[in-house]
């Protein structure tokens, strides 16, 4: 089964995707609420976004299915990434403002999620490994750039509205300080954003798991608030915004290219 798509690239730098996924199965569409079935907490058009990257000789790795399938940015046994705050699970049951996802009696049980994990979240973490072990054995250092896109407004997770850009490097343990120092001041340079480093937003499962600077694999996230590249509301991309935030990523990306 077709659960992602890999683009190999040249240089040491492999941007995941987890959340641009859009596609469900049928059996698990036919047992959502209407509402979820319009997959509303989609990392919108984020693959649009950084469809530059291959420009840039980059891998870009894509999944198919929604999170509300799995989430591909959660550990495997489901252990909660941010203990004490609102937050969405392996396969998830509320959705981001808090409303149920499946009709009454058809949340998958245990045998239903194990499955998933074969069927969608394995093959995804099967890519980005192989992948990084192939650019870190090519160049010696690789980068893993985690791109992902959220409402800036939503109170079920989060108090106010959210920074414009949300960088994370798990308080610093995911990547060199010196990439870091980078990559934070290029956010503090733009005019007119705001940005925090590991706030709310400090780094999925895939930041966490996979960084390991003291072999050469820096591993960042960037969660983006969605107003600065689309309507949040429609989700209808708008061009002027996006270019604005294409910049800043390139320059953001290149600095991780070093």
């Amino acid at each position: 089964m077709d659960t992602c798509t890999l683009h190999r690239g040249t240089r040491p730098l492999l941007v995941s995707l987890p959340h641009d996924g859009t596609a469900l199965a049928a059996d698990i569409a036919a047992r959502l609420t209407p509402a979820a079935r319009a997959v509303p907490d989609t990392d919108w058009h984020v693959a649009r976004l950084y469809e530059f990257v291959r420009e840039l000789g980059a891998s870009v790795l894509v999944p198919r299915y929604s999170r509300y399938v799995v989430d591909l940015n959660r550990p495997p046994d489901g252990a909660s990434l941010y203990p004490g705050q609102n937050s969405t699970g392996l396969c998830p049951l509320v959705q981001f403002n808090g409303a149920a996802l499946y009709l009454p009696g058809a949340e998958p049980d245990a045998a239903e999620i194990a499955q998933r994990l074969e069927l969608y979240w394995r093959p995804y973490h099967s890519a980005l490994a192989a992948e990084l072990a192939r650019l870190h054995a090519l160049h010696g250092r690789v980068v893993l750039w985690d791109g992902h896109s959220i409402r800036s407004v939503l109170p079920f997770l989060f108090d106010g509205t959210l920074p414009d850009y949300n960088l994370g490097t798990a308080g610093g343990a995911s990547c060199s300080p010196a990439l870091q120092q980078r990559l934070t001041a290029i956010l503090a340079a733009q005019q007119g954003s705001t940005h925090v480093v590991n706030g709310r937003f400090k780094g999925g499962y895939i930041t966490r798991h996979y960084g390991a600077p003291g072999r050469g694999i820096d591993a960042v996230q960037l969660e983006l608030a969605q107003l600065n590249y689309m309507d949040e509301d429609t989700t209808q991309w708008l061009p002027e915004r996006a270019q604005r935030t294409q910049q800043v990523l390139r320059e953001l990306l290149l600095a991780a290219l070093g």
